[in-house]
């Protein structure tokens, strides 16, 4: 005869298998609060807070695609570098009176905090709805950043324990960047300041405060005054392209090795005194930069070579500068699945391409 019928279960009976995708994260979950408390969280905090709370698949699936590592760097120039963006930053540079300001305060020059503000939100009007906690419960349980992510998550959770900051207001993108120019939590923290007096550091809704903030965040990242990011230059024939993200030397030992200036303009007396790298970000076939040191605190914003050169090109146009020189090489995009199987095939012969995350480094 047949089996009988089952009996209606319930979480705790084991004729209910609990899913194993669903058994997975309530170990995490578990696990976390512990080191939680031991951050100096309260139980209460973290059963109102997480309570309930469960994955976001959207944040998981995002978080494989992110655009900086993904697309070809000449089109992710090229999306960054448009018209009607260069138009609304050149009027911002002159509409705007607290600019100098923050300028003299930090020594950040204004286009490069109008370039941050315009990659990181349109200038503001796009700033992301996610539920910051929730998307880095997300990626914590999902283990590819799981140290990092945690590390934003009890950030964010200390944030609403101190006041400052609602749940309700913590809101960014699926990465967890908020406000007008996307601080994690932890930078929300340590760098973010009122500039505007009102006694709230309000990067979601204050301008000033917001480009004050990511000027402080540059600076704590080794913004110097005074020197430049990059600029572009022309390789000589027979050059050794086994220098590009190699020695770190004054521009004077780059030009004895042919190297020049694409715009041919002389190197100012900061820039001919500081250390630069040569980056091919696309290649020998296409723009070659001479990357002076505030492109690599640029890169401490968002770690990211293309992100880097977006921030500073568009800057570059905002203050009146013309397009480059080289042209971008026309590059077939790479699926995950591609560049994890490069990585893969590249560590079987013998190379150091780091775990096969399908995020492509220099």
């Amino acid at each position: 005869p047949p089996p009988p019928p089952p009996m209606p279960g319930n979480a705790a009976d084991p004729a209910t298998p609990v899913p194993p995708g669903e058994l997975a994260f309530d170990t995490w979950l578990a696990d976390f609060r512990i080191r939680a408390q031991a951050a100096g969280l309260s139980e209460a905090l973290l059963t109102r807070e997480l309570g309930g709370v469960i994955p976001d698949p959207k944040v998981i699936s995002l978080d494989g695609r992110q655009p900086e590592f993904s697309k070809p760097v000449g089109d992710y120039v090229r999306g960054v570098i448009s018209d009607d963006r260069i138009a609304v930053g050149r009027a911002k540079r002159e509409s705007l009176s607290f600019l100098p300001d923050i300028e003299a305060r930090y020594g950040v020059p204004r286009d490069i905090l109008l370039a941050v503000w315009a990659m990181e939100s349109a200038f503001g009007k796009l700033q992301g709805n996610f539920d910051v906690v929730r998307s880095m419960v997300s990626l914590a349980a999902d283990g590819r950043r799981r140290g990092w992510a945690e590390g934003e998550l009890i950030a964010a959770l200390k944030i609403i324990d101190s006041g400052e900051v609602t749940r309700e207001q913590l809101k960014g993108s699926w990465a967890g960047a908020m406000g007008q120019t996307q601080f994690l939590p932890s930078n929300y923290r340590t760098v973010a300041v009122d500039a505007d007096g009102d006694g709230r550091r309000d990067i979601w809704g204050s301008d000033v405060d917001s480009l004050a903030s990511a000027a402080n965040l540059l600076v704590k990242g080794g913004w110097k005054p005074g020197v430049g990011w990059a600029d572009e230059v022309i390789l000589p024939e027979g050059f050794d392209y086994g220098l590009a993200e190699g020695p770190r030397e004054v521009p004077a030992w780059w030009e004895a090795k042919g190297v020049r200036r694409a715009d041919g303009l002389p190197w100012s007396a900061a820039d001919a005194a500081a250390p630069a790298g040569l980056i091919l970000p696309a290649g020998a076939t296409g723009p070659a930069f001479l990357a002076l040191p505030n492109h690599f605190a640029i890169r401490k914003y968002n770690n990211s070579t293309s992100y880097a050169l977006g921030i500073g090109l568009l800057a570059d146009r905002f203050a009146g500068a013309g397009p480059l020189v080289a042209a971008w090489p026309v590059e077939q995009p790479l699926s995950l699945a591609d560049r994890m199987a490069a990585q893969i095939a590249l560590a079987r012969l013998g190379f150091d391409p780091g775990p096969p995350d399908g995020v492509i480094g220099a």
